[in-house]
C-alpha cells in the first residue's frame, strides 16, 4: 500500500511537472491557421512595410498576416513583443526557423529582405497588433 500511494505521488507530480509542456508539438495549440485581422491607418514607415509584407510574407503568413495553412497568423499574441521581440523577426528573417511548436514545417531565411525593409515590416506588424489588441 506504501509503495501505491508513493507511486501515484510521483506519477502526480510528474503530470503537473509536464503540462506546461503538453502544448510542445502538438497542433492544436499553435496558433489558429488564420484570424480576423483589422488594419487601422498605419504611419508612412507601416504603410511601407505593409506593402513589404504582403509582397514577401504573405505567401505563408497570409495578406496583412492573417496565416495561412501555410505560416502561422503574425497577428497573433504569440508574437507580441512580449514574447516575440524585434529580434526575433530579424533572426528569423536571417535565420530561418526550424519548426517547432507549429504544424507548418521549417521557415526558410529570407536573405533577399534588406534589415531597413525589415524593419518597416516590423513597424507594420507591431501596428497591425496593437489595434487588434495584442499588447505587450
Amino acid at each position: 500500500m506504501k509503495y501505491a500511494v508513493v507511486a501515484i505521488l510521483i506519477a502526480g507530480g510528474l503530470m503537473i511537472f509536464a503540462r506546461p509542456f503538453q502544448h510542445m508539438g502538438n497542433p492544436s495549440h499553435s496558433p489558429s491557421r488564420t484570424v480576423d485581422v483589422i488594419v487601422p491607418e498605419l504611419s508612412p514607415i507601416a504603410t511601407k512595410g505593409q506593402e513589404l509584407f504582403n509582397d514577401n510574407c504573405a505567401a505563408c503568413h497570409g495578406d496583412n498576416g492573417h496565416g495561412t495553412d501555410m505560416g502561422p497568423p503574425l497577428i497573433h499574441s504569440i508574437y507580441k513583443a512580449s514574447h516575440h521581440a524585434d529580434m526575433s523577426f530579424t533572426l528569423a528573417v536571417a535565420n530561418g526557423v526550424r519548426q517547432h511548436h507549429w504544424p507548418y514545417g521549417n521557415m526558410p531565411a529570407q536573405p533577399h529582405i534588406s534589415q531597413s525593409d525589415l524593419k518597416k515590416i516590423i513597424s507594420f506588424v507591431r501596428e497591425v497588433q496593437q489595434a487588434n489588441g495584442i499588447v505587450n
